[in-house]
Formats: structure tokens, C-alpha cells, sequence
């Protein structure tokens, strides 16, 4: 594994809050995933979206947290490399599973994710929260998802979106207060692409491209007509990762289930819904 995650895959991380690494995950573990998610699809979870359905039939499907119910995404969480190499890129020495998510878009599925950010949204807060894009197809660079490079250092605070408004699902809405904090208009990323530096990748299966949660990110959409997109997406948290309950907008909302595990805010997340899969100079 040290000689598939090179010092420069780390460097890149570091820096740019975003990087491609080619060929990690065998053909074998690609096979195992895309079972699970054609069994996903067939049987999708109460968490489970369509975030758009255009006039010529087009859409994006999402679904989330099914790892525990779909063997193949469990297989592939705890006995993959993929806890391994999350921990090697983030320069971490232990490495807890957070949730999966799966995306599928549709052949000529034009429908663009908006630009945002992980972490305001998520039920943990940390710097070493890591992403794990992973296409179970062949995607083009200008269908696969973007990122604003060293975005994830930027130190700022935004007003985050409301994803309910693409789903049109009333259980998803969000109106977010912005009354009395720190927090600023999140940055026209698509209306002004020259002044970002934005990163993709032409991706087989098989590539990972591994981001940090608070890189802005986005796209992953404008395919041809004859293209699906099928990605399945890991979520992992390094040790210095704790629990954090927000006011507003917790997309995935883990409080409940959190609470009931035990876990407060200020705790580190572990536990049989946050597995620790992987330790430095050791298997878990």
C-alpha cells in the first residue's frame, strides 16, 4: 500500500484539498460494489432521492447508509484498501468509517450537483474528514465532479445550500437562519470559473478521487446521451474528528442515532455504526 499512495498523492491532498488515485481499487471490488448498488437500486432505503427528472426522462438517484443492509457495501467497507489508503492520503494514524453514498445519473442526465461544501452538513466536525469518489464506470473529466483547489483552506464560513430545493422533497427543506454569525454568500464558482483553479479527472473504474469535506466541490453532470454515471462514495474520519450536533441543515442528520450509540458532541466517533477499520503499522 506505502507504494500506491505516493508522498506526492500526499502533498497534492495537502494542498489543493483534492486528489486522483489511479487504479487503487482491484476489478474484483469494483464487480462486489456494482452488485451492491444494482441490489441498492432494486430495493432503495427510506433515504433514498431523486434529486432531478428532466422532459427527456433523465435523473439522478441517491441513496445513503446502506452499508449495513446491502453485504457488498459491507464487504467493501470493512476488508477493502480503501480505510488504508483514506489514512495514508490525510497523513492520519487511525481511520473510523463515517456513511456511504451512492450516486446514479442517467444517460444524458445534465443536472450539475451545485457547488458546496461536506462538512457544514455533516454531524462531525474536523479537519481530517475525507471523501472518497469512486465511478464504477468510465467518466469523462467534463462529466465527473469538481473541485476548487486549496478551497479547503480558505478559513471561511458560508451560507450553505438547500439541497430540498433540487429534490423537491419536503422531508430535505431547509431554511437556513442568518441572522447574527460569521457567515458569507458562498462564492459564484460556476458564474466565474477563470478565477478559480478547478480540478477533474478523465476517471476509470477502479481511480479514487480522495477530497477533503471542506474542498468545495461540485458538477458531476453533462453526459452524453449514451453515458450513465454509477459512483459509490465512502466517507472517513481521521482520529482527530469529533461529534457536533448543528442547529440547522444536518444532511445526513446523525443525531439521533448518535445519541442513542452514545455519543455527545465533543466525543470521537466510533463505536459499531462508526467502525474503526484501519490503524498505521496495523489491521483493525
Amino acid at each position: 500500500m506505502s507504494m500506491l499512495v505516493t508522498e506526492d498523492h500526499v502533498s497534492d491532498y495537502f494542498e489543493q484539498g483534492a486528489v486522483c488515485v489511479r487504479q487503487a481499487i482491484s476489478p474484483d471490488w469494483i464487480a462486489t460494489l456494482s452488485a451492491g448498488l444494482a441490489r441498492s437500486m432494486a430495493a432503495p432505503s427510506e433515504r433514498s432521492r431523486v434529486w432531478d427528472t428532466a422532459a427527456d426522462g433523465s435523473a439522478m438517484y441517491y441513496d445513503s447508509q446502506a452499508w449495513r443492509t446491502v453485504p457488498e457495501y459491507r464487504e467493501f467497507v470493512l476488508h477493502s484498501p480503501m480505510a488504508e489508503i483514506a489514512g495514508q492520503v490525510m497523513g492520519v494514524d487511525e481511520v473510523n468509517f463515517f456513511f456511504d453514498a451512492m450516486f446514479v445519473r442517467t444517460g444524458g442526465s445534465q443536472f450539475r450537483t451545485p457547488f458546496h461544501q461536506d462538512e457544514p452538513y455533516w454531524s462531525v466536525e474536523g479537519f481530517d474528514c475525507c471523501s472518497a469518489w469512486m465511478p464504477l464506470v468510465p467518466v469523462a473529466k467534463k462529466s465527473a465532479l469538481e473541485f476548487v483547489s486549496g478551497s479547503h483552506r480558505w478559513g471561511h464560513q458560508y451560507y450553505q445550500e438547500n439541497f430540498g430545493a433540487l429534490t423537491g422533497d419536503e422531508r430535505d427543506q431547509v431554511v437556513f437562519d442568518t441572522s447574527d454569525d460569521d457567515r458569507r454568500p458562498f462564492p459564484d464558482i460556476e458564474g466565474d470559473r477563470e478565477r478559480y483553479d478547478i480540478l477533474s479527472w478523465d476517471m476509470e473504474p477502479g481511480d479514487i478521487a480522495l477530497f477533503n469535506a471542506r474542498t468545495i466541490h461540485g458538477g458531476s453532470g453533462n453526459l452524453d446521451a449514451e453515458q450513465e454515471l454509477r459512483v459509490f462514495n465512502t466517507k472517513w474520519l481521521g482520529e482527530q474528528v469529533r461529534v457536533r450536533f448543528r442547529e440547522e441543515g444536518m444532511d445526513p442528520d446523525h443525531q439521533q442515532v448518535m445519541t442513542e450509540a452514545g455519543l455527545a458532541p465533543g466525543d470521537r466517533v466510533g463505536g459499531d455504526l462508526y467502525p474503526l477499520v484501519w490503524q498505521r503499522n496495523r489491521s483493525v
